[in-house]
């Protein structure tokens, strides 16, 4: 069996990061794991071929080769999603479809011509798929029915599948599922409340893979909540620490915890002397009624802002996820949101309207309601909610488009890096000394010259940066590297406010329409 596994474009989102990307002579930030996992599990007798359309377009011979084109995918994808599936299925291809997305949204992916829907997770659902290719199945619908997979049996990815120059960092995954309620998240919906984890033995053999395939940047832990099972975590990273010194630290972690990280001081201990320098946290909102409503009790246990400083003194950046639009907020969210992130110095900070995702307990309870507008949704910071929310939709986009554009205006972005920077703590592990190549030098170049020479922001670069070397040098590296990030936020403003305005637009004048229509009924009925 030949498999064309077929990763769908991501729309410019938060997380694209093009413009910084360009710099290093790279497509991607992230591979598709699922997709290398995927191919990992399925027979290793069938041959795989993985095309990312992220990096390039499939060839008339990719297509030409398949016997069968398997496809994975986020919600964000969906459009370029059902689109390759469409096309698949023109040249007569069998399609085979799985992912988030399709899990959580199985009829319109059904619609676009799939013939095989492999949801939930692949370790359950994939073997089922292959038996009904086995029988002659030319259809079906693969499901766990509940059933949670032991991640301990899970192989190793097929890492050699990806065209490894085009990525900035490797992803990896050592645990699924988190144990918190959150209203909003779709996490604990697709993958449980108990996290499952796997052996440091099995995480460690994916590195030494990696390894051996000769990658030596980034790696991020992809766990939704890498710290959601405390114990097995900290097993993890004493045989991490052993491996990272054993090979000279070849590998800069990052990944996402909740907030409650600032209470185990051994934690992020240990994670610092592995090599991780950030970690994503989904604050949310500085707003703790909106936090008790949402179910995000374990913000609000300990102060935010102090969190926040307690895990930047460790040595761990901290990047921080923001949302408005929860039911009960008070107007001003978006101002509360950028007061925070100045207080606390975070520089990335994603920001997006609350979006109902599908199955998860908001969309079941605004359904129930009668308050939602659309049954897909969408986590795109460039999307207007998909719900009907408790205050004016037109007054939080105005609030969300102004706090997105204040937070990333480069003056006060450079500003806010460098206060953070001057408290982020010394790194405590030291790789050996490796000259820089000529793609770093030229993008070092690259942005002194837009930032420190060409732009108004050339004063407080170059204050800023001979500071910081005089003041934090342990740190001056990581602090260019962020400063550099300015290159994609001042673009990216500029688009998360013309398309959120282009769309309140329309959806002011369908409103106009409506009332319109309604007190035109009205009139007649009283006639």
């Amino acid at each position: 069996m030949k498999a064309l596994l077929v990763y769908p474009l991501f729309p410019k989102t938060f997380w694209s990061y093009e413009k910084i990307l360009e710099l290093v002579d790279r497509k991607v930030l992230l591979p598709p794991l699922g997709l290398v996992t995927v191919a990992a599990i399925l027979p290793q007798t069938w041959e795989f071929k993985l095309v990312d359309r992220n990096i390039r377009a499939v060839t008339e011979a990719e297509w030409e080769w398949a016997d069968i084109v398997i496809l994975s995918a986020m919600i964000v994808q969906k459009g370029d999603l059902l689109a390759q599936i469409r096309e698949a299925k023109r040249r007569g291809k069998r399609v085979a479809c799985g992912g988030p997305f399709p899990t959580s949204v199985p009829d319109g992916v059904q619609q676009a011509g799939t013939d095989y829907l492999i949801l939930d997770e692949g370790e359950i659902t994939l073997p089922l798929f292959v038996e009904a290719i086995q029988r002659g199945d030319e259809t079906g619908i693969f499901r766990s029915n509940g059933q949670k997979p032991d991640v301990t049996t899970t192989p190793i990815p097929r890492f050699d599948l990806l065209e490894l120059d085009a990525y900035d960092s490797m992803s990896v995954q050592f645990s699924r599922g988190c144990p918190f309620q959150c209203e909003f998240c779709d996490i604990i919906v697709l993958y449980g409340r108990k996290p499952r984890t796997k052996t440091p033995a099995q995480l460690l053999a994916e590195l030494d893979y990696l390894y051996e395939l000769g990658w030596r940047r980034g790696v991020f832990m992809v766990d939704d909540n890498f710290i959601g099972n405390k114990r097995n975590v900290k097993l993890l990273l004493k045989e991490l620490k052993v491996w990272q010194e054993a090979h000279q630290y070849p590998f800069r972690f990052n990944t996402e915890a909740s907030v409650d990280l600032a209470q185990d001081p051994e934690l992020m201990q240990l994670m610092v002397e592995c090599y991780f320098d950030a970690v994503f946290l989904g604050i949310e909102t500085p707003d703790e009624d909106s936090l008790q409503l949402t179910k995000k009790f374990q913000n609000t246990r300990s102060s935010l802002a102090e969190s926040v400083d307690i895990i930047t003194e460790a040595g761990l950046r901290v990047i921080a996820g923001f949302i408005v639009g929860f039911d009960g907020e008070k107007s001003g969210a978006g101002s509360r949101i950028v007061r925070f992130a100045e207080q606390t110095g975070i520089p990335t900070t994603t920001f997006a309207m609350l979006q109902a995702l599908p199955n998860t307990a908001l969309w079941h309870r605004l359904d129930k309601e009668g308050r939602l507008r659309g049954k897909d949704g969408n986590i795109n910071q460039t999307t207007l909610m998909n719900f009907i929310p408790t205050r004016p939709l037109e007054e939080i986009a105005r609030e969300y488009v102004e706090a997105f554009w204040q937070l990333y205006e480069p003056e006060q972005y450079l500003d806010r890096v460098y206060r953070y920077f001057l408290k982020l703590g010394e790194p405590k592990c030291q790789p050996p000394f490796k000259l820089p190549s000529w793609v770093d030098l030229k993008a070092v170049a690259i942005v002194c010259w837009r930032q420190g020479l060409k732009r108004k922001t050339r004063w407080k670069f170059w204050h800023h940066l001979f500071s910081m070397i005089r003041r934090n040098p342990a740190v001056w590296e990581h602090y260019l590297i962020v400063c550099a990030h300015n290159e994609h936020f001042m673009e990216y403003r500029h688009i998360v406010r013309n398309q959120i305005e282009e769309q309140l637009a329309e959806f002011l004048a369908r409103e106009e329409k409506l009332k319109a229509s309604t007190e035109n009924r009205k009139t007649q009925v009283t006639v």
